[in-house]
């Protein structure tokens, strides 16, 4: 017997576009949103025959400085297009913390711009505490463009730490690509360099055309030709556990370290990572490089 199918049975729905699933959502954040602020938080008389628990949508549209027909179709989730300068002045309109700025950014299709205009976080205590606790192992906060947000001891026996030219701040892709061959703590270059770059990569789509972006992006293309090359090959990974291989002129053979990458919470694009010897001779090697430590 064969298997038959009903005529009238529907086809499952083709999914719909990441775009066009978050528009919904968009309509749904933006009403609560304009649900809780009230007229007297933004100094406004409440009026007669209100029947908003929070500010009407001609109000919002008013106090951003935008249309109320375009303001209304936003919260409709229709497909418009919005830039920062109006999703930014919508966010102050409904007193929207970072968190729900950025949500709303990310419900828009827009690219986000923290503010600082993408320039490094500060790292609290409680996250320096964690990677000093690491040590004997090396660890490091890096940003999704690999600055250098904290180190521990056992980080800086292994790496040289120094500030980029674009920014003052360090940067681990900075670091390798300006060096030469003969100072890069990499060994396999050829397979490190472009596996670093293709993250890089896979964390630009989310931050293009943000100037702190671009202009790292530019001033490395500029100092490093290897740079420009992996960077047009678009070649695109994420973050993950690897086995890398270093060399420090201060011992003698490889160090195999094991690398691990965490995320850390409340801060977006962010991560720990920490490193372990990968065999008990790169364990010697990492201890030899502590017991150089100054007293």
């Amino acid at each position: 017997m064969t298997a038959t199918t009903t005529p009238h049975e529907p086809l499952p729905a083709a999914p719909a576009p990441r775009g066009r699933r978050r528009r919904p959502e968009l309509a749904a954040f933006l009403r609560s949103r304009r649900a809780r602020v009230t007229p007297a938080d933004v100094g406004m008389a409440p009026g007669l025959r209100r029947r908003t628990p929070g500010l009407r949508r001609e109000e919002v549209a008013q106090l951003s400085g935008v249309g109320i027909t375009w303001y209304t179709w936003l919260e409709q989730g229709r497909p418009i297009n919005a830039s920062r300068q109006v999703l930014d002045a919508v966010a102050r309109t409904l007193r929207l913390d970072p968190a729900e700025r950025e949500h709303l950014y990310q419900l828009a299709d827009v690219a986000f711009v923290p503010d600082g205009q993408g320039g490094p976080v500060e790292i609290d205590a409680e996250i320096q505490g964690i990677i000093d606790a690491l040590d004997p192992h090396p660890a490091v906060v890096y940003n999704a463009r690999y600055d250098i947000l904290a180190t521990n001891p056992a980080y800086r026996d292994l790496f040289a730490v120094a500030g980029s030219p674009v920014s003052g701040v360090a940067n681990a892709l900075w670091e390798l690509f300006v060096a030469d061959e003969e100072s890069c703590p990499l060994v396999h270059r050829e397979q490190e360099l472009p596996v670093m770059v293709a993250t890089l990569r896979a964390a630009y789509g989310g931050h293009a055309g943000e100037p702190a972006w671009e202009s790292f992006v530019t001033g490395l293309s500029a100092a490093s030709p290897h740079f420009a090359r992996l960077w047009r090959s678009g070649d695109v990974i994420p973050p993950g556990p690897r086995v890398k291989v270093f060399k420090h002129r201060a011992v003698t053979g490889e160090i195999r370290m094991t690398s691990v990458s965490l995320s850390v919470n409340g801060m977006p694009g962010c991560r720990i990572v920490a490193y372990t010897p990968a065999d008990t001779a790169s364990g010697e090697r990492v201890a030899a490089l502590r017991r150089r430590r100054t007293p």
